[in-house]
């Protein structure tokens, strides 16, 4: 049996923290550098930051001396983000380098702007070349899924990285018609796939699929959204290929975390990023193991640092030493957001990512939207799938099924709190850039019409 390969972003971390290559690198090494970045992220949001100015005047702010004296820091919400982002400036808006404006993936809400200047997107590059080398070697090449094409765009920064490691990154973009991308595939030979998970699946399921051979593609990332395990597993059967995770946002500057080769955890970016698990309710601070909300702070980030930002996602952190045998901290699949699931009733809430791993395990899918809507006053869980219209009869069993195979789904349904709508056939897919996460709409509080 081959022992696994440490994670590269290891040996990257302790060079980045000023460690011999060779030497020993413990949690201590990685603690002491956070402290340190930590103090000097405050004192220079404190002085560049209008909001931070604001926000921590009266604490103790850059004096702290331990990681229990920042817990006591008050928090960065999306909402503080959206309502002047300006505000979070740090650096004057000649050196910017990239603006990036996120939209809520609901109904309402402002949109984002997140700035970079260039040492940020250099430092997204580093972590980029050396998360990928995971992936591919020198002289393979990756098509990227992604949005690519201006300076500081994701592909872009993508390609870079890339290119220091002497692999050639080519950006196709989202897919929007899967025949054009297989024929990019081939063209390109390309050995490594980076793209969005279901936007990866409608290659896989494709009916021209077969035109890729078995293990022409060689290694798959998945980003941008919450990755299904029943999509991991198709593509692993059908590709015979190893699909890496990847967990990142814009707010942390793209790159947050990547597994390694035991596919049991992200390693995190702890020279760039500090990242906290606190009750999504209380705010405290949680132990290891427990699962609770993603809390950030950059620690290296100059046109926009962002201290104790609550990122919504749900995880917790891996208390064991992972199987590579790298040192740096790992965080478990992260199990999207409580705003992407809705409450059937005081004890039961339901969570697309339930829907996902249930529904995308049906072969002939390709894609879906689900929808609570309300009937009579009772919750209606609407499905609209995305398939091929002459096999959708075969489907509609598999279906249902499928969703009362799902717990919440069974538990509502079981009391009489949820129906469930006939299944429904879209007749085009719907497309994202990635920017947005898939999410269960609730429109039950929207204002019916007669």
């Amino acid at each position: 049996m081959n022992a696994l390969r440490i994670t590269p972003l290891d040996r990257w971390i302790r060079s980045r923290i000023g460690l011999e290559p060779r030497g020993c690198f413990t949690r201590e090494d990685v603690r002491r550098h956070q402290i340190g970045k930590l103090r000097e992220s405050l004192a220079y949001a404190s002085r560049h930051s209008p909001f931070y100015r604001r926000q921590f005047s009266g604490c103790a702010g850059f004096s702290i001396v331990d990681f229990q004296e920042f817990e006591s820091l008050p928090f960065t919400t999306a909402q503080d983000l959206a309502g002047n982002p300006l505000e979070f400036l740090s650096v004057s808006q000649s050196d910017v380098a990239r603006v990036v404006t996120i939209r809520s993936s609901g109904t309402t809400g402002q949109p984002k702007r997140v700035f970079f200047d260039k040492a940020d997107l250099d430092l997204t590059v580093d972590f980029f070349q050396h998360g990928m080398s995971a992936l591919v070697q020198a002289g393979q090449r990756v098509l990227i899924l992604m949005p690519g094409g201006m300076p500081g765009s994701v592909g872009d920064l993508l390609v870079e990285g890339l290119a220091r490691m002497g692999a050639a990154g080519i950006v196709h973009g989202p897919v929007q018609e899967p025949a054009d991308a297989l024929d990019e595939i081939l063209a390109h030979r390309a050995e490594c796939l980076v793209g969005i998970p279901v936007q990866v699946l409608s290659l896989v399921r494709h009916p021209e699929s077969a035109r890729i051979p078995r293990g022409f593609i060689r290694s798959v990332l998945l980003s941008t959204d919450y990755v299904p395990e029943s999509i991991v597993a198709e593509i692993q059967r059908t590709w015979g290929c190893r699909v890496y995770q990847h967990y990142g946002m814009t707010e942390m500057g793209y790159g947050g975390g990547v597994e390694c080769d035991a596919h049991d955890g992200y390693h995190l970016r702890e020279a760039d990023l500090f990242v906290e698990i606190v009750d999504p309710t209380t705010g405290r601070t949680l132990p290891e193991g427990v699962s609770g909300e993603v809390v950030v702070t950059t620690l290296t980030r100059r046109a926009m640092p962002l201290i104790r930002y609550r990122t919504g996602d749900m995880a917790r952190f891996l208390p064991e030493y992972c199987p590579c045998g790298s040192t740096l901290r790992r965080l478990s699949k992260v199990q999207g957001r409580p705003a992407n699931g809705a409450l059937l009733g005081p004890l039961t809430q339901l969570h697309m990512a339930a829907l996902d791993e249930a529904i995308f395990a049906i072969p002939e899918i390709l894609n879906f939207q689900a929808e609570l809507i309300p009937v009579n006053g009772l919750s209606r869980l609407s499905i609209t799938v995305y398939c091929d219209p002459c096999r959708f009869p075969d489907t509609l069993t598999d279906v249902r099924e499928a969703l009362v195979g799902v717990p919440a789904v069974r538990d509502a349904v079981a009391r009489g709190i949820l129906g469930i709508e006939p299944i429904r056939l879209s007749p085009e897919n719907w497309f994202t850039t990635g920017a947005a996460k898939r999410t269960l709409i609730d429109r039950r509080q929207e204002r019916s019409t007669p």
